[in-house]
C-alpha cells in the first residue's frame, strides 16, 4: 500500500513585517505613521489577490518590542494598532526579537499548509541605535547558517538617522534609503508608507505566480550608499 499523496499547499505567502521605531524622538511624527499604515490597509483591501499572498505584522520597538499586529490577512477588515512613542532606540532588542519570531511564524504558516517565501522586514527609524551590540544581533539574524529563515531587511532612515547605519541595517545596498536633507519628517514617513504599499502589491502579482520581493524607493529618499 502506497503512502497518501501529500496535500497540495494552500498557496504561497510572503510574510511582511513593519519594524517601526517607537522611540521618544518619534513623538511628533508617530501619527503620520499610523495614518500611513491605515491607508496601506485600505489599498490592500482593493487588491485582494495581492493581499492573499501576504501575511502582515507590525512590531513597534523602543526599549522593548511590542507586537502590534500578527500575520494578518489584509483581505479582511482588521483593526490596525496605534503606535505610541516611548523609550530609547534599541536595535539589538528588535533584531533579537525577529530572530526568534520569524522562524516560529514560518513554522506556523507551514503547519497551516502554506508554502512560505523568505520574509521581508521594512524598518523605519528616525535615530541612531542606543548601543553597538546590535551589530552582533544583526549578523545572527541575517546569517543563513545561523538563521535559515533570515529575512530581507529594507531599511529607511529619517530625522537623525545616519546613512552608514541604515546601510549596515539593510541586507542589500539597494534596500537602504535615507530621507533627503530638508525633507519634512512627517511627509517622509507618509512616503515610506506609500512605497511600502506599492512594494507589497508589486511583490504579490495578481496572477497565480508566487510572490517575489520588489522594493520601491520612497519619494523624497535617496539610496544610503549614495550619501557621502
Amino acid at each position: 500500500m502506497t503512502g497518501a499523496t501529500p496535500a497540495a499547499p494552500r498557496g504561497n505567502v510572503l510574510p511582511v513585517y513593519v519594524l517601526a521605531d517607537e522611540s521618544h524622538s518619534m513623538r511628533h511624527h508617530i501619527e503620520a505613521l499610523n495614518q500611513g499604515l491605515a491607508r496601506l490597509h485600505e489599498a490592500l483591501l482593493g487588491e485582494p489577490m495581492a493581499a492573499a499572498k501576504v501575511r502582515f505584522s507590525i512590531l513597534g520597538f523602543a526599549d522593548t518590542v511590542t507586537e502590534r499586529l500578527h500575520l494578518a490577512d489584509l483581505r479582511r477588515p482588521v483593526t490596525l494598532p496605534t503606535l505610541t512613542a516611548r523609550g530609547r532606540t534599541d536595535y539589538a532588542r528588535a533584531l533579537a526579537d525577529l530572530r526568534l519570531r520569524i522562524p516560529a511564524d514560518i513554522r506556523a504558516l507551514k503547519r497551516a499548509g502554506y508554502r512560505v517565501h523568505r520574509p521581508a522586514v521594512f524598518v523605519l527609524t528616525d535615530g541612531q541605535p542606543s548601543d553597538a551590540s546590535w551589530l552582533a544581533e544583526h549578523r545572527a539574524l541575517t546569517d543563513h547558517t545561523i538563521t535559515p529563515e533570515a529575512p530581507n531587511i529594507i531599511a529607511c532612515g529619517v530625522g537623525a538617522s545616519r546613512a552608514e547605519t541604515i546601510l549596515a541595517l539593510a541586507t542589500r545596498p539597494e534596500y537602504a534609503f535615507v530621507a533627503l536633507a530638508g525633507v519634512d519628517i512627517g511627509g517622509a514617513i507618509a512616503q515610506f508608507c506609500t512605497a511600502l504599499t506599492h512594494s507589497i502589491i508589486r511583490s504579490a502579482p495578481r496572477s497565480t505566480a508566487p510572490p517575489r520581493l520588489v522594493v520601491q524607493q520612497p519619494a523624497g529618499f535617496s539610496m544610503a550608499i549614495d550619501v557621502v
